[in-house]
């Protein structure tokens, strides 16, 4: 059996190291289950959960095997598992669930709070962690269940979270006064379930895309975006409209060419994805330009947390259920899902996505067996 780890300090080397899963069968302790990881989902949110990895604690969810020098991590991803082992009371052999899990074959865990739709990994050490990646949806008990649906729903149920609390976040905040919302990273799949929620608010502002020249058609072809501007012309940006900025790249030299000339207009600048994370030094000469007075970390699992006490947990799983629907619904009109076999096949695959060389209308799903 096999793991999937990257190094922490430099997210561009990887490795493959083998695990003992006849020695966690063996030890398996009562209150404890054993599931086999059987496929998951790998975007650039995974590589943002690496950039952050530190800083929130995504390193801490599933210490690495064999990991001494506590130099190598498992970047967490959302897929797919079967358990194969059980020592919980209503939690059968058998059974499949949908979480977050490491990049490896199999995870042992301690449910707590079980009920027929759901658990939470109660193991010590994820304690500490945001609730929100501890819970496990019990598909068995999930009405109109389509697993024909595993693939995209492991890719954009994550992002399309993050996509909704953005929306409902910004739509809160009336938009800060803002007349135009520019969203960096305009061909990634967040920025694209965001801009398509944002498209059905008749009163939002106008939503203005910014991507590269190589992606501007498959940006322009979603439709959800009023106007379209390639990194190369910047200065095609309204500098005098009241502007509220989703940056899904953390690409400080762009930061700084776009919030220097908007100046006081540069309302509110809302980073959410760090898919540029070897930009993050304060090197670039731009960096000078940022205003950081105005700009702030988006963490999803806080407005979730915030809303589930707003609306309780069905009022939240409704709303979200509703628009992450529609958003998928949505994807079969351009994104592509790619199955990838295997830890070796996804070592390629990995290396293209951490470094950014990957297709926006492309979805890269690992199957561990």
């Amino acid at each position: 059996m096999s793991e999937f780890q990257t190094y922490k300090n430099d997210l561009t080397k990887s490795r493959v190291v083998e695990t003992d899963i006849e020695k966690a069968l063996s030890t398996l302790a009562q209150g404890d289950i054993l599931v086999n990881i059987e496929r998951f989902a790998f975007t650039a949110n995974n590589v943002t959960y690496g950039a952050a990895g530190n800083t929130i604690g995504y390193w801490k969810f599933f210490p690495a095997t064999d990991n001494a020098s506590d130099e190598w991590g498992c970047l967490p991803v959302w897929g797919f598992a079967e358990i194969t082992a059980s020592k919980v009371d209503g939690l059968t052999v058998g059974e499949r669930i949908y979480g977050y899990f490491p990049p490896s074959d199999f995870l042992v865990m301690s449910p707590i709070k079980v009920s027929d739709a759901r658990f939470m990994d109660g193991v010590t050490h994820r304690a500490e962690l945001p609730a929100v990646y501890n819970n496990y949806l019990r598909l068995a008990a999930e009405p109109n269940y389509d697993q024909s649906m595993d693939n995209i729903r492991a890719l954009l149920n994550p992002l399309h979270v993050t996509s909704f609390c953005l929306c409902d976040s910004l739509q809160e905040e009336s938009y800060y006064g803002a007349e135009q919302v520019l969203v960096l990273s305009a061909s990634s799949k967040t920025a694209i379930g965001m801009a398509q929620g944002l498209a059905d608010d008749d009163g939002a502002p106008t939503i203005v895309g910014i991507t590269s020249r190589a992606n501007y058609d498959f940006v322009q072809s979603l439709g959800c975006y009023r106007k379209i501007v390639c990194y190369d012309e910047l200065d095609a940006i309204n500098n005098s409209k009241p502007t509220v900025m989703v940056d899904m790249a953390g690409n400080r030299a762009v930061l700084g060419a776009l919030h220097g000339p908007l100046g006081d207009n540069m309302l509110s600048c809302v980073s959410v994805g760090m898919t540029h994370w070897e930009t993050l030094a304060d090197n670039d000469p731009m960096a000078a330009q940022i205003n950081r007075g105005r700009s702030s970390f988006f963490f999803a699992p806080a407005h979730v947390q915030k809303r589930i006490g707003d609306w309780g947990q069905d009022g939240f799983n409704q709303r979200t259920g509703a628009f992450m629907m529609t958003r998928m619904q949505q994807s079969a009109d351009w994104m592509r899902v790619e199955e990838v076999s295997g830890f070796d096949d996804f070592s390629k695959v990995y290396d293209d996505v951490v470094v950014g060389k990957m297709n926006p209308n492309e979805g890269i799903v690992v199957l561990t067996s």
